[in-house]
């Protein structure tokens, strides 16, 4: 099992961890939704939950819950820009198909 960040999505946690000025990392998870049937829910995470699986990488900690876990196992999480958009995009082997925005994808 494993999720992991890019160089830029650790340093845009933290950066965004900072400013907050709380919080223990970054709350990845999955909801029914979208054209392809799920889509990824980011939050900050301010607390470790019974049943929630820590991941590390690059000093940050990605939490994710039980229910979430098998859709985002393997996951990289990647931070961009275009332009004036910036966003955090999922490189994820177990989706089969994900939609052409790149917000859902199915499994």
């Amino acid at each position: 099992m494993s999720v992991s960040l890019s160089t830029a999505a650790a340093e845009r946690v933290r950066s965004f961890l900072e400013a907050r000025g709380h919080g223990v990392g970054l709350r990845l998870g999955v909801k029914r939704t979208g054209c392809s049937g799920y889509a990824y829910v980011v939050n900050f995470a301010d607390a470790i939950e019974s049943g929630d699986t820590v991941f590390e990488d690059q000093g940050v900690q990605v939490v994710v819950a039980a229910d979430s876990l098998e859709f985002v196992d393997g996951t990289e999480v990647d931070f961009v820009r275009h332009g004036l958009n910036e966003a955090f995009k999922f490189r994820n082997p177990k989706a089969k198909a994900e939609c052409g925005c790149g917000e859902s994808f199915s499994f």
